[in-house]
């Protein structure tokens, strides 16, 4: 059997979930099934119910998986689970729309969506998403489990630390450094460096 042969499972359920689902089908790929918290009476693609993550560990066995879950630190705990019970990560989800330079590092566990731009020499680290029409330019850096919403832009040579959100259509300066756990408010401009654990907003992003 071959990798598409098998079925994906969705860890979460809800609106961004529909991105990654639409992204699988339209990549060919069956998702059969979801896990959550408790079973959803929007079930607009006519998935299967699992039950939680922690009582289908069987059944996540016999499939690939993705933690459609916006969330960070949840996504995180997420895929740290699952990837001890079934001994191996979440699989990476590219939209057939988005760009990805050959020179470019994508790890498991990723999203990139429609319309996102990966250019070149860009590292991208397990379970971050790169969501609707992000872009992400030559020689960023980006680490583990971000979120980069949509539209945003990080410039060149930009490092972003783990568990980091950079929000709808804020534009990163090439070269800046973000720290670990930073939040940047949507529109935000950044111009200068950010310390770990920052919350910034606004034009410049204070």
């Amino acid at each position: 059997m071959s990798e598409k042969d098998l079925p994906v499972v969705i860890i979460g359920y809800s609106g961004h979930a529909y991105v990654v689902i639409d992204a699988l089908q339209l990549s060919g790929r069956r998702v059969t099934a979801y896990c959550d918290q408790e079973m959803k009476t929007n079930n607009p693609f006519d998935l299967a119910y699992l039950g939680k993550e922690r009582e289908a560990t069987a059944q996540l066995s016999a499939s690939d998986y993705f933690a459609s879950v916006g969330d960070n630190t949840i996504r995180k705990k997420i895929c740290d689970f699952v990837g001890a019970a079934v001994n191996r990560p979440a699989i990476t989800v590219i939209h057939p729309g988005a760009t990805i330079a050959s020179s470019a590092t994508v790890d498991h566990g990723v999203l990139v969506a429609a319309g996102a731009v990966i250019n070149a020499l860009a590292v991208v680290r397990t379970g971050t998403i790169c969501n609707t029409g992000s872009i992400i330019e030559h020689e960023c850096r980006i680490g583990e489990y971000v979120h980069i919403a949509p539209g945003a832009v990080l410039c060149g040579n930009v490092t972003v630390g783990d568990n980091t959100f950079i929000g709808a259509s804020s534009v990163i300066r090439q070269g800046i450094t973000i720290g670990t756990g930073v939040v940047i408010g949507a529109g935000s401009v950044v111009t200068r460096d950010v310390p770990d654990g920052a919350q910034i907003f606004g034009n410049p992003a204070r």
